[in-house]
């Protein structure tokens, strides 16, 4: 896409945005919806305000951010490993292939209690429920990678006389990262939501806690203040990791 044709999407879509803010005021200038509920957008900025001055909202930002990236990094780690794994082994894939599916269906909410019965209501427990529920687009997407690997370029790594872990790097490796970097960006979301539902659940300080707080006590302001905040938070680690595949995937544009 062209430059012009750049600026010309951002305006459109920031024009989409503002549009969207102009209903939201005028739902509450009409009270549609009760205040109670739906508070205009000029409450939830301040109160979005108040709440980062005070350093409440810091706090709890910072909170779920940390259960993010370290849930996701697990994730991350265990899905390229055990998905480089399956995807170059035909045995691997014949062995291991079953259980995974098996495991993959099961939705992260339902391991949520029995890792409460074993961990109890803690900061690990929400880590290894992140960990679970993001770990399966990785995994699935580095087998993908791993797997369909073009066969001409396994008879020239055999032609060259190349060790296995010469072929993982120079070979598989190249020819899955597209998959991988895709899987981990959309990873990162569901450690995203899961770490929010991780603290709602398991009392723990973060964003979730406080939303669900704010909820109880018809503190609604304050609760889209929360939401605004995850919003930016998911909107602002997607183009983090976007640049990141950019950059790493330059080789591929230049080809």
């Amino acid at each position: 896409m062209s430059r012009l044709g750049r600026i010309r999407a951002t305006a459109e879509s920031l024009a989409v945005f503002l549009l969207l803010i102009g209903l939201w005021q005028l739902i509450a200038d009409w009270r549609l919806i009760s205040p109670v509920y739906l508070p205009g957008p000029g409450r939830t900025v301040a109160a979005l305000w108040r709440g980062l001055a005070r350093g409440d909202l810091g706090g709890e930002l910072w909170a779920t951010v940390q259960r993010m990236i370290y849930g996701w990094l697990l994730a991350s780690a265990l899905g390229v490993a055990l998905g480089a794994l399956v995807g170059g082994s035909r045995t691997a894939r014949r062995y291991l292939g079953p259980t995974l599916e098996f495991l993959r269906p099961i939705p992260a909410s339902a391991v949520m209690p029995v890792a409460i019965a074993f961990i109890g209501l803690t900061n690990g427990m929400v880590l290894v429920v992140i960990a679970f529920g993001t770990l399966w687009p990785m995994l699935l997407a580095t087998v993908h990678g791993f797997a369909d690997v073009e066969p001409r370029l396994g008879e020239v790594s055999r032609a060259l006389r190349l060790s296995r872990i010469a072929q993982i790097w120079k070979i598989a490796l190249p020819n899955a990262l597209p998959d991988i970097l895709a899987g981990m960006r959309l990873g990162l979301t569901l450690a995203l939501i899961l770490a929010v539902v991780g603290e709602m659940l398991a009392s723990q300080d973060g964003l979730g806690l406080a939303i669900l707080l704010a909820a109880r006590a018809f503190r609604s302001p304050d609760l889209y203040a929360g939401v605004a905040l995850l919003g930016f938070v998911g909107y602002c680690s997607n183009v983090a990791l976007l640049l990141v595949e950019r950059r790493v995937l330059r080789w591929r544009q230049r080809g």
